[in-house]
């Protein structure tokens, strides 16, 4: 039995044809049917599909967001992705795999159970919580976001009793919207930045 790991990706060109743009786009509904619709999704072996710029590989990316207050953190060494060790982030998620099919076939249900599966892998969460899609990121500036297709939640915490449980989530903290603003913004990677303007266009609604 392969231990290669299986990722979710969507061919590149569907993509296209629903429209490509460069940043973030709030139009969720124009892509959301087509991302989950498993006719059109499928896992392929990630060191190929990280080489592979034909496809996009599908990757919940959830900011937390506590009373005017979003989790921050440090990628350590030891994330999956080598190419942003270091970098400053706001979003918790990953890749979608076989395991989320295991409950159901249905392509929405393994969708949401892959970033389930994220979140508490991640991070210890001793809260309620809510969540919403908020947009999308792609950013074909890089080689990280060239092979990537984001889909950002907002999730709204009901207390800050959350921590990080695996070695790559490091020095987390809640920081203000002023603090990030005027200390870490410029240290983010890009998709936090992305998705750091979607999730305060959404909070001013």
């Amino acid at each position: 039995m392969s231990d290669i790991e299986q990722v979710l990706v969507i061919p590149t060109p569907v993509f296209h044809e629903l429209g490509c743009f460069q940043g973030f786009n709030k139009d969720i509904n124009k892509y959301w049917k087509t991302i989950v619709n498993p006719e059109v999704n499928f896992f392929m072996p990630r060191p190929k599909a990280e080489k592979s710029p034909e496809f996009k590989q599908i990757i919940p990316y959830a900011l937390l967001h506590y009373k005017g207050k979003f989790l921050h953190y440090t990628r350590g060494s030891s994330g999956g992705e080598g190419r942003l060790h270091a970098k400053g982030s706001l979003g918790i998620g990953g890749h979608i795999n076989p395991i989320d099919s295991q409950t159901s076939s249905l392509g929405e249900d393994v969708y949401l159970a892959g970033i389930e599966r994220e979140l508490h892998e991640e991070l210890i969460i001793k809260t309620t919580l809510t969540q919403k899609i908020v947009g999308l990121i792609n950013d074909d500036s890089n080689e990280v976001g060239a092979v990537h297709l984001g889909v950002v939640h907002l999730i709204e915490l009901d207390s800050l009793d959350v921590e990080g449980r695996e070695d790559c989530i490091e020095n987390a903290q809640f920081l203000s919207i002023e603090e990030i603003q005027a200390d870490y913004f410029e240290h983010l990677e890009t998709w936090s930045q992305f998705a750091f303007t979607l999730a305060l266009e959404e909070l001013q609604k």
